[in-house]
């Protein structure tokens, strides 16, 4: 592994974190971001959407794993291609995909190790970064325990530790919730505001009611476009008693999306 430079590894200021400007990124053949202006900076931003909303494909091309088919997109001051400004990139990113993969015989300290040495982090830094990762996710007890005998919701768990072992500058987090128990929840809403101090977070999320909680604002995407943008507050002003939903913000989400499609002609 190539020693990493202290030039590259300085602290580095931005306009933005996350700028798009008429992205399209493509889901196979599909267009799943469909000229998408877009610039995110540090705090904790909520990614809502349908399912089919283009969510998780712009987590991919945040995460550089594919492409832009048009428009510029630029992470962490870099555009997205290029083989120097991709590494450089990459080892600044945590990233949670849905599903994402590992080796059952690795316990969870060898797996967060494991990626941390694909990060390209100093060696010595290792072994407390990723004891410290293990523990802000509430998996100490579990950090010698292999992977393939842990619950789902344990699962998830180490897998946001692989994501924020490296302290990134950029978490992106698709569906960090799932198989959470409400107590697990609300500590990673905790360790969300925590992290959102810093950084840059974006989290793709159908829990409305953890947006509220742990969000600064909210980006909603419905087939590709971008909806609405603003602060959880502006999203549950948009609601009203006839709108569908269990809370004031999901009536907000709903009635967004329905004055969407109607100007839409859908």
């Amino acid at each position: 592994m190539r020693m990493v430079r202290a030039a590259e590894t300085a602290p580095t200021t931005y306009p933005w974190i996350v700028h798009a400007d008429g992205l399209q990124v493509k889901a196979g053949t599909h267009l799943a971001v469909d000229g998408l202006d877009l610039a995110l900076g540090t705090g904790v931003h909520a990614l809502l959407g349908p399912n089919g909303a283009g969510k998780t494909t712009l987590m991919r091309a945040l995460a550089t794993v594919v492409k832009p088919v048009a428009g510029t997109l630029t992470v962490l001051g870099a555009p997205v291609h290029g083989r120097a400004e991709l590494r450089r990139v990459r080892r600044a990113l945590g990233y949670l995909p849905q599903q994402f993969g590992f080796y059952p015989r690795f316990t969870v300290r060898e797996f967060v190790e494991y990626m941390a040495w694909l990060k390209e982090m100093p060696r010595s830094e290792v072994p407390a970064a990723v004891q410290r990762a293990i523990d802000r996710v509430g998996l100490t007890a579990k950090a010698d325990t292999r992977m393939k005998t842990l619950s789902g919701g344990m699962l998830r768990r180490a897998g946001i530790a692989q994501a924020i072992v490296n302290d990134p500058e950029l978490l992106l987090l698709d569906e960090p919730t799932v198989g959470l128990d409400p107590e697990q929840r609300l500590d990673f809403r905790e360790l969300l505001r925590d992290l959102g101090t810093d950084g840059c977070v974006l989290v793709s999320t159908h829990l409305v009611e953890d947006v509220v909680a742990a969000c600064t604002d909210v980006v909603l995407l419905n087939e590709g476009r971008l909806v609405h943008r603003g602060t959880t507050a502006s999203l549950i002003a948009e609601g009203g008693s006839s709108d569908a939903g269990d809370s004031p913000a999901e009536r907000g989400y709903s009635a967004l999306l329905r004055r969407h499609r109607a100007e839409a002609g859908r």
